[in-house]
Parts: C-alpha cells; sequence; structure tokens
C-alpha cells in the first residue's frame, strides 16, 4: 500500500520587531519534542518584492524560494513529521500579495519590545528606519487578527527576559499547548534551521544558552534616533495596552479597576487643541500642573443639551487666571469651542459633567518660575457620563476636619486653583471615619465649607451659610442663594458655628458635581429628625426646575 501521507501540523506564527529576542524564542521553542521551526520563511519573497538590498541578498534568493503564496501553502502550511512548526515571522515581511490564508490559518501571537531596547543594537546589518522596524504592521497585525475574531496574544520581550518561565508557560496555555520545561534552555551554536542571515544577524543570540537576564541600566540611547523613537514609541504602547501577563514585571502591576461608570472606559478628552483617547490623554512632565499644582479649574453640568450655568464659570475661570496671572490665556469663544467639540465628539448632551482644566502650560524646563511659561496655557476638557455624585435621594453622613480651611492670609479660595491639597488632607479624614465629605472650619472655628461643597443650614425656617471669606463662592451657591429668596424664604449669610449645624433643622450642601445634598448627620449627631427636610425638598425641586430650563444650547451639525 502507498505510504500515508504526512499530517499538516498546526502552524503557530511569531510575529515580531527585528532585534526583539525573535531568534531566541525560536530557539526556545525548537527544543520541544512536537515542534519543527522555520525561521522566516517568507523572507525571499520580501526581499523579491520590495527590492531592499542586504549583503546576503542575492545568496538568499537563489537559495530560498521567492515566490510567497507558493510558500505559505507548500512550506508553511505543507505536511510535516511533528504535530507543530513554529514559523518565525518579522512584521514587515507580511506584504500584501500573500494570500489570505497566512492570517485565516494556525494559531498566532506577537513579541514586542520596547523601541528604546531595539534601536541602541538596530543599525548593526541595516540603517535603522520606521520601515525597517516594522512597529506599524505589528499593530496592523493585531487589529487584522482581531477583525478574524482571533486575538493573539502578546508577549514583552523585556518580560520573557525576567521571567521566562512564567511567560513561557503562559504563552503555551494562551496557545492552547503544553508547556515544556526544555524550552528554557538550548545548546550554543549555529542551528542547521538558522537562516542564511544568521552570520550577520546571530553572533550574539549563537553564544546564549537560554534567555538572559536584562540589562540593569539602559545602553545611551543613540540621539540621532530620538525621532524614530518618537514615531515608533507609540505603536508599541498600543500593543503593550494588550500584554497577556506582565509576569516578571519590576513592579506588580494592579489591575483594571472598574469605572463608576463602565462607559466612561471610552471617552475622547480634549488636550491642549486636540481629542484625545482616554488613555492617551495626558499632559507633559514639564506641564506647570505636574511641577506645582499650577493651574485653574471649573466644574460644568450637562442638562438636555445645555451647558449650565456656562458662562458664569468661565468668568470664574478668567478671574482665577487673572489672579495668578497666567499669559497667553486662550479666548472665552476658543473655550467654548472646546467644550462644544469634546461634547458632540462624545455624544454627551444630558447627564454629563465636565471637569475644565487651563494650566500656566507647559515650562521650557523644570522649576517654580513662570518665567519658564513660555508655550502659552493647556486646555483639558474632561467630560464624562456622570450623575450627581451624592446619594440625594436619602441623604450623606458628614463628620468635622481637623484640617482648617485655607486662610485669605496665605492662599484665597476664591481662586478656584488645582493645588488641593488643603481639601484633599480634609477629604482623607472623612474617608477615614467612612463619611461621604468632611466639614472645614476657618482659622476662627466657624464653619467654612466641606472639603468639595458649600454648606447651607435650617434653622425654625431660616435658611443660613458662611460668608464666602474662606470657603470658595460657588456658582450652585449663588445659585441656590437666589433661589432661596425666589421661594420666599428668608436667607441669611453670616459666621456660623460647628454647634449651630449639629444642632440645624436641616442642612444640605451645593456644589456642580452634587448638586443639591441632604446631609443626615455630622459627627455622629442626627440632623432634625434624621431625615430629609422639607425646606431641603422644596430647593431640590426649584433647583431641578431652573436646571431644565436654562443654560448654553451645545451648537451641533446642521444634519443631526
Amino acid at each position: 500500500p502507498p505510504p500515508e501521507p504526512e499530517p499538516e501540523p498546526v502552524v503557530i506564527h511569531a510575529w515580531s520587531a527585528p532585534r526583539s529576542l525573535s531568534t531566541s524564542l525560536m530557539y526556545s521553542f525548537a527544543q520541544r519534542d512536537d515542534m519543527e521551526v522555520l525561521d522566516e520563511p517568507l523572507y525571499a519573497n520580501f526581499l523579491r518584492v520590495t527590492g531592499v538590498d542586504r549583503p546576503y541578498r542575492e545568496e538568499l534568493l537563489s537559495n530560498m524560494d521567492p515566490d510567497g503564496n507558493k510558500v505559505i501553502s507548500e512550506v508553511i502550511f505543507g505536511p510535516g513529521k511533528r504535530k507543530y512548526r513554529y514559523c518565525k515571522h518579522i512584521a514587515k515581511q507580511r506584504l500584501p500579495n500573500l494570500s489570505s490564508d497566512l492570517m485565516k490559518k494556525g494559531k498566532h501571537f506577537i513579541l514586542i519590545r520596547n523601541p528604546l531596547n531595539i534601536l541602541p543594537s538596530f543599525d548593526k546589518v541595516v540603517p535603522p528606519s520606521f520601515f525597517e522596524l516594522g512597529i506599524a504592521e505589528l499593530v496592523s497585525i493585531y487589529s487584522e487578527l482581531c477583525e478574524l475574531g482571533s486575538p493573539p496574544p502578546v508577549i514583552d520581550a523585556d518580560d520573557l527576559q525576567r521571567d521566562p518561565e512564567a511567560v513561557l508557560s503562559g504563552l503555551c496555555e494562551d496557545l492552547g499547548i503544553p508547556y515544556q520545561p526544555q524550552m528554557l534552555q538550548w545548546e550554543a551554536g549555529p542551528k542547521d534551521f538558522d537562516g542564511i542571515w544568521a552570520p550577520w544577524w546571530y553572533r550574539s543570540v549563537h553564544k546564549s544558552t537560554g534567555f538572559s537576564m536584562p540589562r540593569r541600566y539602559p545602553l545611551t540611547f543613540p540621539f540621532a534616533l530620538y525621532d524614530l523613537l518618537e514615531q515608533s514609541l507609540p505603536f508599541y504602547n498600543v500593543l503593550k495596552r494588550h500584554v497577556s501577563k506582565t509576569i516578571g514585571s519590576p513592579q506588580p502591576t494592579l489591575p483594571d479597576p472598574p469605572l463608576p461608570v463602565p462607559e466612561n472606559k471610552k471617552i475622547l478628552v480634549w488636550v491642549g487643541d486636540e481629542l484625545l483617547p482616554r488613555d492617551s490623554a495626558k499632559v507633559s512632565v514639564f506641564d506647570s500642573v505636574v511641577q506645582g499644582g499650577d493651574a485653574v479649574w471649573e466644574g460644568l453640568r450637562i442638562y438636555d443639551g445645555k451647558v449650565f450655568k456656562l458662562d458664569e464659570h468661565l468668568d470664574r475661570l478668567f478671574d482665577s487666571a487673572k489672579a495668578m496671572a497666567f499669559s497667553n490665556v486662550p479666548s472665552r469663544d476658543w473655550i467654548k469651542d472646546a467644550i462644544f467639540r469634546t461634547l458632540n465628539a462624545n455624544g454627551m448632551f444630558n447627564n454629563a459633567h465636565i471637569r475644565l482644566t487651563l494650566t500656566r502650560g507647559k515650562k521650557v524646563t523644570s522649576g517654580m518660575s513662570p518665567a519658564f511659561n513660555l508655550y502659552g496655557c493647556t486646555l483639558i476638557v474632561l467630560a464624562e457620563w456622570k450623575p450627581p455624585v451624592y446619594d440625594n435621594s436619602h441623604g450623606i453622613k458628614l463628620v468635622t476636619a481637623t484640617t482648617r480651611r485655607n486662610s485669605p492670609n496665605s492662599i484665597d479660595s476664591k481662586i478656584h486653583h488645582n493645588n488641593l491639597i488643603n481639601n484633599i488632607l480634609a477629604k482623607i479624614e472623612g474617608n477615614l471615619a467612612q463619611a461621604e465629605d468632611a466639614i472645614m472650619l476657618d482659622k476662627d472655628g466657624f464653619v467654612s465649607e466641606t472639603n468639595a461643597t458649600n454648606i447651607f443650614m435650617v434653622k425654625k425656617g431660616i435658611v443660613l451659610t458662611p460668608h464666602a471669606e474662606y470657603c470658595l463662592p460657588g456658582i450652585t451657591r449663588a445659585t441656590v442663594m437666589d433661589l432661596v429668596v425666589k421661594e420666599s424664604l428668608v436667607l441669611h449669610e453670616r459666621r456660623i458655628s460647628l454647634s449651630e449645624f449639629h444642632a440645624a433643622d436641616e442642612v444640605w450642601t451645593t456644589g456642580t458635581m452634587g448638586e443639591i445634598t441632604p446631609v443626615v448627620m455630622i459627627d455622629g449627631r442626627e440632623i432634625g429628625d434624621g431625615k430629609i427636610g422639607p425646606v431641603t425638598r422644596q430647593i431640590q425641586n426649584a433647583y431641578k426646575v431652573i436646571t431644565a430650563g436654562s443654560g448654553v444650547t451645545i451648537p451641533r451639525n446642521a444634519d443631526e
């Protein structure tokens, strides 16, 4: 009888950029008793189609089949004697002339390496370029495999060096093959399956017998390649986010925490003069907000297609920037346009909140002096889906913090600045007491506000709120003060002691983020009967009416 045809092995495609430990990984898989390996089987096709030069070009083209599709059908997916076939591929060798079977068949994974670690040794054989690096093509490969319904595992060469056993066993698990311990070691010297190019590229790996620990400190970067680093690093970071397991990382990576509103995982944020995805929305380490909390900010709420009290908030933003002596401040119209662009791009026209930040901008060198700020201000428009952050239906508990509110003798609270350490220290006390927020007293012991909101109380039908001497004169505070008068209630603005709040009939707080929030307990004392009082509900209802009926309409495209 004729011999049984050899079965077609399960193909494992390993995709990487050059200088990424791809040969070491090929040697690792070659140690398995169920694996055969192919070293860059599509290299000749790449040279034929692109015409790029290599020292070994003619030798390679005469010894390897340059017909890529023939290689795919007869070599990569041809019959074999082992259960698995490992194909080492360099990403840029995947060219448009190749059969779709290359991506549709077999198991795929991606090996990445930080360009900071690739570029210092890259120019040993070919001059470095974005094309030769091929990291963008790795992102294309990842994207195409995801579209085919098979997101590939991604491993990082740095992790592989730090803890090869953990990374290899995890990779094998992801590929659905058993891990074999012999993958950790191999004999030094050339291998019979090495490509013709081995003498040019493989000298260091031929000296190895396993994965070596990474250098304690990086090599000095060749700064002639700085532009290439800037071009390639974003593509590396896209794939880095998909690394299967960051085992062996020098600093353990915490799992992604759940978001209060899961829809905020995919939002667009305005930074500087452009919209960016959430994970890419960052400011420079030279920005003043990083160097000294040197920025001003506002909170805005979106109701039914309108931005509530937009101009009042912008008035305060510009007043704060003036008080802080900002220069090159963008215009009101430009900031409004950035807000409207951000809301339109996110489709946020209701039940959303904006954290609007204007920093003094980027510095030419680190240091305190605003004389270093020569780039102009940086605008951040962070819009999120955000219902009111407190329980406005049942009320909250407050405690009094030992941290006193800033005095105008030091930092005037009328400047709505980003240096919030004073408030944060009070909030820490509130968190430790398991209260929603903390009341802050002024230097004389009178109530100022909470760490995040203004505060009101009711006693015998009269509404009282502290003077805005130590507290921020909030936009919502001013709105509520107007509503109190319009609702025919008596309003007193004066110094109020803590014991008066303890003995109040009703207490509520005000703020853009939380709106009108009832307070049912302060320092363990029940406020009134411990339930939301009638004046609080009256003001809540009046506030709901005014937010529904006023605000600056968000402009939209004519065809929407």
